[in-house]
């Protein structure tokens, strides 16, 4: 037997695999942690890519907005902020002047609150009416923005983390104005996209909707970025900050020299892992490991998600979504007419659910995973396992995802 154990909310769980099917374990190429996080981001900030430093950007009488997105960890976006801010005092820039933006997908808390409270905060609501128009992409997405960041700011610069994402290729850069700081209409409109075959993880090239989010942060005039990328225990490895594209094409080569994985076959099983608190603390969050394990398990197979899913499903679209639409043609449908956060993750499992059997080892109640989502479900990873083997045969071969969430395998020879 092998035992290979997975990241499970605060704990771990162990997947016991026979060593005749056992394939291996596909794991980050990890690399440790810098010893003082915010001394390697004051760091980026001084050594900008491809553009001036901040001191030369930013004069002492310029309102100033900073975008909050797209960052796993709380405590990552206050060390990111914290450091800004303190550079644009230096600067000469005074507190009243600042605006903190938290955007679409910014964390709910901010450790150093009292930090934050000495400079303006704005949570960004996208169906809201502060919004003005920047123009419109070659693919046709009229681009509305926050007025804070937008129009009332001298100098906008962006904070955010560099990671796969399931439609958008990457995360970070110009994300964080794209849905970050966007109105609902130009968020629709970009989302539609998810139906392109390169709207995909690990893909900017031909990516729509990378593509149409790089012209919105154009078309924002995003001044300076901030962008880290960090460890499977969400630990700062490399700060990357400058130009717009230039900063973050830099941390794009880190996630893949870390987290992109060649392997040489598919399984019939894979057992993956979300990495853990927060990123399994829902369904909808832990989905991102399924859409790594597609890349290696067979048509046909079976992957086994061990999220403890503590939140429960996470999104109201999303379930509102699997509740109402019993075929991936109808759900294609609502996309193009209108759609909305959260159906993404719905269309996604339910193409997923057409090519494998997913089995949730999770807290949450079998109604909701069974009745609401389509999944088989199991008390435990091994009694999963077990199951699995009932369907796929004695001789089924696994493979072991830890860190589903942020790892994308990919198969070297086609099959």
């Amino acid at each position: 037997m092998v035992d290979v154990w997975l990241p499970y909310g605060k704990t771990e769980v162990c997947a016991r695999i026979p060593t005749r099917n056992f394939l291996g374990s596909i794991e980050p190429k990890e690399k440790p942690a810098v010893t003082d996080a915010e001394a390697e981001v004051k760091r980026a900030l001084e050594q900008p890519i491809g553009s001036e430093t901040l001191s030369k950007i930013v004069k002492p009488e310029n309102k100033v907005a900073i975008v909050v997105n797209d960052i796993a960890k709380p405590d990552l976006a206050n060390i990111m902020v914290s450091s800004i801010i303190e550079k644009l005092n230096a600067i000469g820039v005074k507190n009243e002047n600042v605006r903190v933006i938290f955007g679409c997908e910014a964390p709910e808390r901010i450790i150093n609150e009292e930090f934050l409270k000495q400079v303006k905060t704005v949570r960004h609501d996208f169906k809201g009416q502060d919004l003005a128009y920047a123009g419109k992409t070659k693919h046709g997405t009229n681009v509305y923005l926050n007025k804070a960041f937008f129009t009332e700011a001298d100098v906008k610069i962006l904070t955010g983390e560099i990671r796969f994402h399931c439609y958008a290729g990457y995360g970070g850069g110009r994300k964080s104005v794209l849905p970050g700081v966007c109105g609902e209409e130009t968020i629709r409109h970009d989302h539609t996209m998810i139906l392109d075959s390169q709207a995909k993880k690990g893909v900017l090239s031909g990516n729509p909707i990378h593509e149409d989010m790089i012209e919105a942060a154009k078309l924002a005039k995003v001044d300076f970025i901030l962008n880290v990328v960090t460890n499977s225990k969400g630990e700062i490895v490399k700060a990357f900050a400058g130009d717009l594209e230039q900063a973050f094409y830099e941390g794009v080569k880190l996630v893949d020299e870390t987290y992109r994985i060649s392997v040489d076959r598919r399984a019939d099983v894979v057992v993956v892992g979300a990495g853990g608190y927060p990123a399994d603390s829902s369904l909808y969050r832990a989905y991102e490991a399924v859409d790594s394990a597609l890349r290696v398990v067979k048509r046909g197979g079976l992957i086994i998600l061990a999220a403890e899913c503590r939140e429960g499903y996470g999104n109201q679209t999303f379930y509102d979504w699997m509740v109402k639409f019993k075929n991936l043609k109808d759900i294609e449908r609502k996309i193009k007419r209108k759609f909305a956060f959260g159906g993404q993750t719905a269309y996604h499992l339910m193409k997923a659910l057409q090519k494998v059997k997913i089995i949730l080892v999770s807290a949450m109640p079998d109604y909701y995973a069974t009745d609401i989502f389509r999944l088989k479900t199991a008390r435990a990873v091994n009694d999963a396992l077990n199951e699995a083997f009932n369907v796929a045969g004695k001789k089924a071969k696994v493979w072991v995802m830890p860190y589903g969430n942020l790892t994308l395998p990919e198969v070297k020879t086609s099959e």
